[in-house]
């Protein structure tokens, strides 16, 4: 089986537990000590991801939110089993499990699924972007052409970390210059940018679990993928990602900023 194959059939495990649970809302919750909820469902779904990896890809090195670090290869699995576990305890469907492979910091794919929105999107490097809607044909992914800020729409996911970061004023300077302005948040905003149906997204801190799938599916749809200073790829601590032809102008308007703390 190849990789991607095998990325799919782990999303595929992830959703049959996930997605049960959220229906039910029959989980419980704890907080872990960022303060941040986990699940028992965010455990289980990196725990079942971790077995079915430990069997079909034993050399290969994994990462997870939950589980931390397993083995030192440089060919790593990164896994947030449940992005947007805040959504997922509310009953809010825009939550998904992540998923994705890197060569070091070279991205080899990513798979992003969100079953109670019935989406999924997923890419390799060289090979394109693509998306289904409730299993349906898979649409190859383009980002947008838009190429002047005032025309263009950014989602974001709060406003509180831009302060953290000390370029808040920056931020909403950013939103001032835009056409339009909207809080999807969390994974939803990078796919949607991808789609082209935004043109912007961005957060300020984040941790490489976040991100590690969101970049080849940017980067595979024609778009860009850095941090607030401008770094390429999900390593940098926090994310923008635009359609490429905006992209020098956002990290202009928030000063290229770095974040204090790297990602893992």
């Amino acid at each position: 089986m190849n990789d991607l194959d095998l990325a799919i059939e782990l999303a595929d495990l992830a959703d049959s537990i996930s997605h049960r649970h959220f229906i039910a809302q029959d989980f419980a919750v704890e907080t872990k000590p960022d303060l941040t909820p986990v699940t028992e469902c965010d455990r289980a779904v990196e725990a079942a991801i971790m077995d079915r990896l430990s069997a079909s890809r034993p050399e290969d090195s994994v990462l997870g939110e939950e589980f931390g670090s397993h083995g030192t290869s440089p060919r790593r699995w990164i896994v947030d089993p449940i992005d947007g576990t805040k959504n997922f305890v509310r009953g809010v469907p825009i939550w998904a499990t992540l998923i994705s492979l890197y060569d070091g910091q070279t991205p080899i794919l990513g798979v992003v699924s969100a079953p109670a929105l019935g989406r999924r999107w997923w890419a390799q490097i060289g090979h394109g972007a693509f998306a289904s809607a409730l299993g349906g044909a898979p649409t190859q992914l383009r980002v947008s052409d838009v190429d002047d800020l005032g025309d263009a729409s950014l989602s974001y996911a709060s406003l509180g970390g831009w302060k953290d970061l000390g370029i808040r004023e920056e931020f909403i300077g950013l939103c001032d210059a835009l056409w339009r302005t909207r809080g999807y948040g969390d994974f939803y905003s990078y796919m949607l940018v991808a789609e082209g149906a935004v043109d912007i997204a961005c957060e300020p801190e984040l941790e490489l679990y976040d991100m590690g799938a969101l970049a080849p599916i940017v980067l595979e749809a024609g778009g860009s993928f850095t941090n607030t200073a401008g770094v390429p790829g999900p390593f940098g601590g926090n994310a923008v990602a635009t359609n490429s032809r905006l992209h020098d102008s956002v990290l202009d308007r928030l000063g290229r900023v770095a974040p204090p703390n790297l990602g893992t």
